[in-house]
């Protein structure tokens, strides 16, 4: 697909999706740009919110979808590396708090309301504002998003107690959330990581090179996908355990259902999960740096792997003193990365698989819902008023 002409993709009806995916690398390089432009507006805000109360500030990631599972992928990681003495991070989706807020957010604790958008003109983006606003007594808000005619960006503009960082090429135009996903991730990461800006660049320098790495390896990523399957599955621990909810919703929406998908922690999916795996499933097994946690990883993917259920057991991991020695798409010659950046590149390779099977059973990856039930921004959603 990264070889076709723009003709031939635009015939296939593929053109978008493909492109965001392939300029992702790119996209990270800019994204720490903008990160390192707003460097001293986020220090600012981010001493103004602690000035709000006493004690550790709650930073509740939150977003719909996608969006919310860049909430999980950068919370996990970021209640290790992040600076825990200052913030307490916690991932809630908008459709919860703007449901039930009573039951995920404090309205007694100082907070910062970290809000992923790709658009931000879902109904639940500008109502997740509005219920925390009015239920919360101490906030502030900080929007990562990807349109700047946005109306979660247009309405915070003047808003006194928001700060706004826009990623304008992150903004797909295809239907699936690719580029925004893997920037708005960085974007937060890099915000709260207490790792020094040297590291950190030289950590995004190294992911750039990893998804150029699985551009050039797209006929490795479509030789996984050469069998008779009808599912796919995506387990990973920690940061990875929001990849792989990813992964797998990237499978579901491009293949528009007619591809199975499910998702767990590599622990959890031995807790009845796994009876998902039949001999027509592929298992992808995200496997996590960390030389505690990789050893669960490995466990899950030997265990499957030797059960012989799966048609194919397929780990995603980067070369380490001890990896998966069966089926795996791996990353050579780079210091092992953290968690929440390595998801990006790993996220690269879903991505392509997800763009591959698309067109294996015949869809066209921009435009996936023939029936337009299902919108690339959501609609049909009722806000009812909230008061606090």
């Amino acid at each position: 697909m990264f070889e076709k002409t723009v003709e031939e993709l635009n015939e296939m009806g593929a053109l978008n999706t493909t492109t965001e995916i392939k300029q992702q690398p790119e996209l990270w390089l800019d994204t720490l740009n903008i990160y390192k432009e707003n460097l001293d507006a986020v220090e600012q805000f981010l001493a103004d919110a602690r000035a709000m109360g006493e004690g550790r500030l709650s930073v509740v990631f939150t977003g719909a979808g996608t969006s919310d599972y860049v909430s999980d992928t950068a919370a996990p990681y970021l209640r290790r590396c992040g600076n825990t003495a200052l913030y307490d991070f916690r991932p809630v989706a908008t459709t919860d708090i703007v449901s039930a807020p009573w039951d995920f957010i404090n309205p007694n604790e100082p907070t910062v309301l970290v809000s992923f958008a790709r658009s931000g003109n879902s109904p639940e983006s500008l109502a997740a504002v509005d219920v925390a606003r009015k239920y919360v007594k101490n906030i502030k808000f900080l929007n990562i998003t990807c349109a700047p005619e946005g109306k979660l960006a247009v309405e915070s503009a003047d808003d006194p107690d928001a700060l706004t960082i826009l990623i304008p090429r992150a903004n797909d135009k295809g239907f699936a959330m690719t580029g925004s996903y893997s920037c708005m991730t960085l974007l937060a990461t890099l915000i709260f990581d207490a790792a020094s800006l040297e590291q950190k660049t030289a950590w995004v320098e190294a992911i750039a090179k990893m998804g150029e790495d699985v551009v050039a390896r797209e006929d490795e990523i479509a030789a996984y996908l050469t069998g008779d399957y009808n599912r796919v599955t995506y387990l990973g621990s920690g940061s990875f355990v929001g990849l792989a909810q990813e992964a797998q919703l990237k499978i579901l929406e491009l293949a528009h259902g007619l591809v199975a998908t499910s998702w767990d922690s590599c622990m959890g999916y031995r807790h009845g999960p796994k009876s998902f795996v039949d001999d027509k499933t592929l298992v992808f097994v995200f496997a996590n740096n960390d030389a505690y946690t990789r050893q669960y990883d490995l466990d899950i993917l030997n265990e499957i792997n030797g059960d012989g259920i799966a048609q194919k057991t397929i780990a995603v991991q980067q070369a380490g003193d001890t990896q998966f020695d069966g089926t795996a798409f791996t990353f050579e010659g780079s210091e092992l990365l953290p968690e929440a950046y390595l998801a990006l590149p790993f996220v690269m390779v879903a991505q392509t698989i997800s763009l591959l099977n698309s067109v294996r059973v015949g869809n066209t990856p921009d435009t996936p819902s023939p029936s337009g039930t299902v919108n690339r921004v959501v609609k049909g959603v009722t806000i009812h008023p909230f008061e606090a």
